[in-house]
């Protein structure tokens, strides 16, 4: 045990000395600002583009993707007064945001697509410059259902509205945390065969390898496993299919745990990983604290840099 204790700590040193040394990624793919009016809705601290571009410049990352925090007020979990106006409003905020500093940011839409509005909102989105590059969606945080046909047919036209309006996608696929929704290979199989053919000419970005970017959830492990084999047997469906990092690397337990998250992104294909940190709150960390730590995983210097370098199509 004790042998095993010091190999362990051992790796830790030479991923630790490797990451001081790496080259940091040119984009930050998966990023939030907090408005005054959000940051009270979820009791974080309000974030705004400055406070963001000064982490970008710490960690050494010249861009980032802001994805619209406006699907927060289409929560089933909370009841909002003047909902839709106030999802318009976070989205328009987010693009101003964006548009003080077009050469590091570009913001994505938000909106819950199972909202009677949210084909209106793609819509208006796709029509501001400064959000119809993409749009961002939360299973999770809109209680999306991949086991509920209705849903499946609902988000259907949702990929496709985007599809139709040339503007990527970026998914937190892991279903409601406290509801406990299901969510495994099975949800993955309906995403991947049934949702993803409407979105066939753009990208569609899995936030957090297909979890939230915490510790050990094996709902989500039987998901990103089943993409992860899709992805490596080239599977249809999978063609514009990416994913990003996010915050995957920040708590983990133990080397056995970074072994099997290794060998998922090995299966998708490191080509196919975009580096994200999540907006600076909650728990969260920082861009430069969030590159070191996925540094730490047992990849080669090779696959670090290979990740580093990877910029989403989208952005190109």
């Amino acid at each position: 045990m004790k042998r095993r204790i010091v190999s362990s700590l051992s790796l830790l040193v030479a991923a630790a000395r490797l990451s001081s040394a790496q080259a940091p990624p040119l984009v930050d793919h998966h990023q939030h600002l907090f408005s005054p009016a959000i940051a009270s809705l979820i009791r974080l601290p309000e974030i705004n583009a400055a406070d963001l571009i000064a982490r970008l410049d710490s960690a050494g990352i010249r861009r980032a993707v802001v994805l619209s925090m406006a699907y927060q007020y289409g929560s089933p979990s909370r009841t909002v007064e003047d909902e839709y106006a106030k999802v318009r409003a976070e989205n328009d905020w987010t693009a101003a945001q964006v548009a003080a500093h077009p050469d590091r940011l570009v913001g994505f839409c938000g909106v819950n697509p199972l909202k009677p509005y949210a084909l209106e909102e793609i819509a208006r989105c796709a029509k501001d410059p400064h959000l119809r590059t993409g749009l961002k969606l939360h299973f999770g945080n809109s209680d999306v259902q991949l086991d509920v046909p209705a849903q499946v047919a609902q988000l259907k036209r949702v990929f496709a509205a985007a599809n139709a309006r040339h503007m990527a996608i970026v998914v937190h696929m892991r279903a409601n945390y406290g509801r406990n929704r299901p969510y495994g290979a099975t949800e993955a199989r309906v995403f991947l065969e049934q949702v993803m053919p409407s979105a066939p000419d753009v990208v569609v970005q899995v936030a957090h390898l297909a979890g939230s970017g915490g510790g050990a959830d094996a709902p989500a492990d039987s998901a990103l496993e089943y993409l992860a084999h899709a992805m490596h047997e080239h599977a249809p469906g999978t063609r514009n299919l990416w994913f990003d990092v996010t915050a995957v690397a920040n708590y983990v337990e133990s080397p056995v745990r970074a072994r099997q998250i290794v060998a998922r992104m090995r299966d998708i294909g490191v080509d196919r990983l975009l580096f994200g940190s999540d907006g600076t709150a909650g728990g969260n960390l920082s861009p430069k604290d969030a590159w070191t730590a996925f540094c730490r995983l047992p990849l080669t210097r090779k696959e670090l840099d290979r990740v580093a370098a990877n910029v989403a199509p989208y952005l190109r």
